[in-house]
């Protein structure tokens, strides 16, 4: 097992605060993402900075990391956890649960290395924690998070789940919130029941409040002054967006309904928040042009 520099893959020191880690993964998966990326080897880098970010934007898992990246180790030299991991899952479960995770296969968070495996994965029961919940030889429940994508729980997807060689398709119920547990039956310890706690696992465009969506849309200095119709993606697929004339950095447009289901409630919205990019100039052309906006708006447009 080859050890990996997360810090490294996302371009960030290890001191980097959550906000930092959270752009650099945000602006990476852009450029990474298998739909728009005609780069060779996107998907590969893809997946590569999703790993990292997992592993980096959870304090438990990120501080498991730290302890061992501690011992020196750099990319591609190998190295074996010791069983039991680095302290990863101790402290911060409901009293009377030991917590692992598993990850849903073919979302965000799925097919991560043998080296995040091994460091977040606990040894022994397919990585899962028994709580003896009728008797210490009878049936047990086993207690597992599942992180599932936000495309599963929009449209209300079945995902498979492995445990000890088999595989489970299990049905994401619509619009379900983090902290929510799914039941299958008979299929933990002697008979007792396996429960998956809900997580939504990261994803490269959007951000979760409540049941709204926010994703960031970049437009360039002339579709922000001058007004645009961008495609959007959302969870259901894209849409076509106005953006008004003289709009401004921050500013946030509603695409309503394009949030998480809310059963038979309204469902969340998507809230655009625009971000002004200026591209950099190539070419002798894009040069003049940008020299005849700096002189047409020379001290008429920065505030004091």
């Amino acid at each position: 097992m080859q050890f990996k520099d997360y810090y490294d893959i996302l371009g960030v020191e290890p001191s980097a605060g959550d906000a930092e880690i959270k752009t650099a993964y945000r602006r990476l998966a852009r450029k990474y993402h298998p739909d728009v990326s005609k780069e060779a080897g996107a998907e590969e880098q893809f997946k590569a900075v999703n790993e990292a970010y997992e592993a980096l934007r959870d304090p438990q898992k990120r501080a498991a990391y730290d302890q061992l990246r501690t011992r020196g180790y750099r990319p591609g030299d190998e190295v074996q956890p010791p069983p039991g991991g680095y302290g990863y899952g101790q402290g911060g479960a409901p009293e009377g649960f030991d917590f692992d995770e598993v990850f849903a296969g073919g979302g965000a968070g799925g097919g991560f290395s043998d080296f995040f495996e091994s460091l977040f994965r606990r040894q022994g029961g397919g990585g899962f924690s028994q709580q003896q919940a009728r008797g210490a030889h009878g049936p047990a429940d086993l207690r597992a998070r599942l992180a599932v994508s936000l495309e599963a729980v929009y449209r209300g997807d079945s995902v498979r789940v492995g445990l000890n060689g088999k595989t489970f398709e299990v049905r994401v119920p619509k619009g379900v919130r983090p902290g929510q547990v799914i039941r299958l039956a008979g299929q933990g310890t002697r008979g007792g029941n396996l429960l998956l706690e809900i997580e939504y696992a990261a994803h490269p465009q959007f951000e979760v409040d409540g049941r709204n969506i926010i994703y960031t849309l970049p437009v360039a200095p002339w579709e922000a002054a001058l007004g645009a119709t961008i495609s959007v993606p959302t969870l259901g697929g894209k849409v076509e967006l106005k953006i008004p004339a003289s709009s401004e950095a921050g500013r946030k447009l509603r695409l309503r309904g394009r949030g998480l289901p809310n059963g038979s409630s309204t469902a969340g919205d998507q809230i655009v928040e625009l971000e002004v990019q200026a591209p950099a100039p190539e070419g002798d052309a894009q040069r003049e042009a940008y020299g005849t906006l700096r002189d047409a708006f020379a001290g008429k447009w920065r505030r004091e």
